[in-house]
């Protein structure tokens, strides 16, 4: 019977954990690698519904994008969501693996699936950080080309593609052909972007002066949410772990949505 400890296994042949950025925190954050898994929940985020909802399904394990322990703890009490979420996991003897930057970054990852969900074609990677065990580059943004289309038509295409409820976007006077992703909070990266001779930039988490800077710059800036840029990779991270351990039972999280609404 599979373990907690061969799916952390096999999770970080996926997303090694070489390739994560050096503040975060990733892999084992709570549990046991000797409990046997005969139930997965996949998630984006580890939050307190999303542990209620691996007790309710008997679930051993859930495995995340977002780690459940990201900045110290100085206690786990009930006051809290993630002191709650904790305690379920616990009280239940639920263990909780994530893959975060090193997903982010990793061939077939966060990013090679946000541009493959946009319908991107000449995938690349934008400044690769190095080659994994299979020679294949690896780093965080994306760039890739679209046919040739307006500014107006592509936000429409990555509303739908990405099942956004609105998204937030400055023009910077130019078509839309050749165009970098980078799930969740990466708009830090737009100078990589144009470097790479990129038009267009779909990322979240934009600032006002990002915005303004992006504009200024020539360079299409689209805000698609942090949800809707990395939440794509959920379902390939479940398929890959389904088809790995076909004797284990991996559902995606039916409770988990962005909670930011559109009024």
């Amino acid at each position: 019977m599979a373990t907690v400890q061969d799916i952390l296994k096999y999770v970080e042949t996926l997303a090694p954990r070489s390739m994560k950025m050096d503040w975060d925190n990733v892999g084992l954050l709570c549990g046991s690698r000797s409990t046997p898994v005969t139930k997965i929940l996949v998630a984006l985020d580890p939050f307190e519904h999303v542990c209620q909802e691996a007790a309710d399904m008997g679930a051993q394990l859930i495995v995340t994008h977002h780690p459940m322990i990201f900045q110290a703890l100085k206690a786990v009490t009930d006051e809290t969501s993630i002191g709650r979420g904790l305690m379920e996991l616990c009280r239940h003897g639920i263990s909780a693996v994530n893959a975060h930057t090193n997903l982010d970054c990793a061939p077939g990852g966060v990013n090679d699936t946000l541009a493959a969900a946009l319908g991107l074609e000449e995938i690349a990677v934008v400044n690769p950080s190095g080659v994994d065990a299979a020679g294949l580059e690896w780093g965080l943004l994306r760039s890739g080309y679209t046919e040739e289309t307006t500014l107006p038509e592509f936000l429409s295409h990555v509303k739908q593609a990405l099942g956004c409820e609105g998204l937030r976007y400055t023009g910077g006077g130019k078509p839309v052909h050749k165009v970098a992703v980078g799930g969740g909070s990466c708009a830090g990266g737009m100078l990589e972007a144009l470097d790479a001779g990129c038009d267009t930039f779909v990322t979240a988490d934009i600032k006002y002066n990002q915005f303004w800077d992006a504009k200024d710059l020539g360079l299409n800036l689209i805000d698609a949410g942090h949800f809707h840029t990395e939440n794509p990779v959920v379902a390939v991270l479940a398929a890959k772990i389904a088809a790995a351990f076909p004797e284990v039972e991996v559902k995606i999280s039916k409770t988990h949505a962005d909670c930011m609404k559109f009024f």
